[in-house]
């Protein structure tokens, strides 16, 4: 159910399904940080309504994976990609609550395992670095060093080269962006992550549309 994510009603059987697993055995490791994926997932593609309550349970779920086994990346990613998204979508307050939070636990899992899911964890970082303002530990630079990096792990990122591309259209740098944007479009379809390479594509045209 997952896999077919793409069709809204899918997924949300899947985190239904993996909410009933954790109701019946609540150490479940596999059920918890999958549940966080998938309300990760939804929480980026629900009506806005709805939004905010995936996000809040994944992050809870993501914690309880973290709790059973804390020496595992999966909870700590999942845990710090739901508050990433709070985060960017709620507002400053939301944004000031989980900054700091979400740079632990991904500094958790590059400790833990620096190639989880093809350097996840730089990927997520490059985009802390870039989002958070300088007064608050921001910097393009770190940002930069992070998502280069996480492209060591899979040269073919779509969300790598396109956080890339966000960089370098904020510094002026359009050529290079242009490039990046042009790197996510032409990028192979990964089959585990491929709807997540169909909205990367899709944000890259409009953005490449834009670009001056």
């Amino acid at each position: 159910m997952y896999a077919k994510r793409d069709d809204l009603a899918s997924a949300k059987k899947a985190a239904i399904g993996w909410t009933e697993l954790i109701a019946s055995d609540p150490r479940n490791f596999d059920a918890a940080w999958k549940l966080a994926r998938a309300d990760y997932w939804l929480g980026g593609h629900t009506a806005e309504a709805e939004r905010r309550g995936f996000l809040e349970q994944g992050i809870d779920a993501g914690r309880k994976a973290a709790d059973i086994e804390p020496k595992r990346p999966e909870g700590h990613f999942w845990t710090a990609a739901n508050m990433g998204a709070l985060a960017e979508s709620f507002g400053l307050r939301a944004g000031l609550k989980y900054r700091k939070p979400v740079k632990e636990e991904l500094e958790t899992v590059l400790r833990l395992d620096p190639a989880f899911q093809s350097g996840s964890a730089d990927r997520a970082l490059g985009r802390w670095y870039f989002k958070v303002p300088s007064l608050f530990g921001g910097s393009n630079m770190h940002a930069e060093e992070h998502l280069r990096a996480s492209l060591t792990y899979d040269p073919n990122s779509t969300a790598s080269h396109y956080f890339l591309a966000e960089l370098f259209v904020d510094e002026h740098r359009s050529d290079q962006a242009r490039a990046e944007l042009q790197k996510v479009i032409s990028a192979p379809f990964n089959a585990e992550w491929a709807p997540e390479d169909r909205d990367f594509k899709h944000r890259a045209e409009g953005l490449l549309a834009n670009l001056k």
